[in-house]
């Protein structure tokens, strides 16, 4: 059993006999990255979460993916609602980072847990273009390791960037106008699948902010095209997933 034995969120709990050495989010684990000048390996996920299962299962259940992640890594797991403003902030980076988001969560931060690198689910094995997650572990790790000045800007660089979309330095509430709330709803059209629902390509990840905002942008302009991406995208999910 690992750290996770002792925590109350059903989610945590599901991952207490994983052979990865679990430590919940708080200072033990943030002061033993730093004590031990470690990468954080952040996962983010929720109980009702059918990919994050499967990615317990592929790799959180496997021994020697464990072993690299217990080797180069201090690992930690959030449940996101339990935890909705660590989910929140680091959401934001993995958007900044890929244009998409979901989970589970995966980022990599430095000791001080600024992100430098992330995704979603990652598969154990290479598949449809996706590297497997040990060579993620591994490629982050190296990077961690020999090119640490390319970590360090990328983690400023993004922590900057999400310090200005946070906290609306420099700008004032005039900036979130319409054009620019339109420009975001036409982007989002342009990416959706009207085979198969939701946006992009396989494989997809639920992503409810997304459908907020087309509703939203629905009651603002009565588009009714807004309205018809939710609802297919909730009909394809109804019916099996998308």
């Amino acid at each position: 059993m690992n750290r996770l034995q002792h925590e109350t969120s059903p989610y945590l709990l599901q991952h207490k006999a994983n052979p990865v050495d679990w430590y919940p989010w708080g200072e033990e684990a943030l002061q033993k990255a730093q004590a031990e000048d470690k990468p954080i390996l952040l996962s983010v996920g929720y109980s009702a979460c059918h990919w994050c299962h499967v990615m317990e299962h592929e790799s959180f259940e496997d021994d020697e993916t464990a072993q690299l992640m217990n080797q180069w890594y201090v690992c930690i797991k959030v449940d996101r609602e339990e935890r909705p403003d660590l989910d929140d902030i680091y959401m934001q980076a993995v958007q900044a980072m890929t244009g998409q988001g979901g989970w589970p969560m995966t980022v990599f931060l430095t000791p001080d847990g600024r992100p430098f690198y992330g995704g979603t689910y990652y598969p154990k094995e290479p598949r449809m273009g996706m590297p497997s997650f040990k060579q993620v572990l591994s490629g982050v790790y190296d990077a961690y390791a020999n090119r640490r000045d390319d970590v360090e800007q990328a983690a400023s660089k993004l922590t900057g960037a999400l310090d200005r979309t946070a906290l609306n330095i420099g700008e004032d509430a005039a900036s979130l106008n319409a054009p620019l709330l339109d420009a975001a709803a036409a982007a989002l059209a342009q990416n959706f699948d009207w085979m198969h629902g939701g946006f992009g390509g396989a494989p997809k990840f639920p992503q409810p902010m997304n459908l907020e905002f087309l509703l939203r942008n629905y009651m603002r302009t009565g588009e009714q095209n807004m309205l018809d991406m939710v609802r297919f995208t909730l009909e394809r999910m109804a019916r099996g997933g998308i």
